[in-house]
This record gives structure tokens, sequence and C-alpha cells, in this order.
């Protein structure tokens, strides 16, 4: 989903250059500019997420925080606010996960140990 966020956030990038005009040069280039960045790291945070990559939780965990303010000001347009406060609450239920934390630190689930054969048992016999 994040990878989603990041496409979006470049299509608007896209979109804001191309409405440009002479009376708003600055402000529409620096939007853009903004936008394109922002997609980009996300982007990128994306696919450090599937390679586990524990740093990429970060930008991603404050996107969704930031989708949330902005559902929240937009609500007025019920739709849009809808969709941009259920997927960063999806995103973010995954995120603070307890399978998510524990594949970015590297570590497995302790349930998974007590079922691996090659582990000695913790009870005494």
């Amino acid at each position: 989903m994040a990878g989603v966020q990041g496409a979006v956030l470049l299509l608007l990038a896209i979109l804001e250059f191309a409405s440009v005009t002479s009376g708003r040069l600055a402000f529409g280039l620096s939007t853009a500019g903004f936008f394109a960045a922002y997609g980009v790291v996300l982007m990128v945070a994306a696919v450090a997420l599937w390679r586990r990559q524990g740093w990429s939780r970060g930008p991603v965990l404050i996107t969704q925080l930031i989708f949330l303010g902005l559902a929240w000001n937009l609500r007025e347009h019920v739709l849009v606010a809808i969709v941009l406060a259920v997927v960063a609450l999806v995103v973010l239920a995954g995120m603070v996960s307890k399978d998510t934390l524990a594949a970015l630190d590297g570590t497995t689930d302790a349930d998974d140990a007590d079922d691996d054969p090659d582990q000695p048992s913790a009870s005494s016999d």
C-alpha cells in the first residue's frame, strides 16, 4: 500500500506540474517538487519494507499519520476522507503488528521457536 501511495504522490506531482501557470509558478513548482520527492521516498521505503529493512518503517508510519490528518481536513468530501482514513488505518495496523515488528527486527516469533525441532527444549525432563 505504501508503494501505491508513493505512486499516487508522483501522479499528483505530474498533475501539479502540468497545471503550473505564470501567476503561480513558484508555488506550483515547489508543490510539484515536494509531491515528487515525497512519492519517491515513499516508494523507496515500500521497497525497503519488502526487503525487511527496519529504517523504512518510520517514513511509512509518518505518512499514515499525515494521511489521517488529511482525511480529517477533507471530511467535507466524505468519500475521499473515508478512503484516506481506511487506507491509513490498514497500513498502520499492518505496521504495528507483532509479525511485522518481528520481521523488521530480524527476529522470529516466540511461538515459532517452540515448534522448531532443532532448538533445545526449555523444559527439563
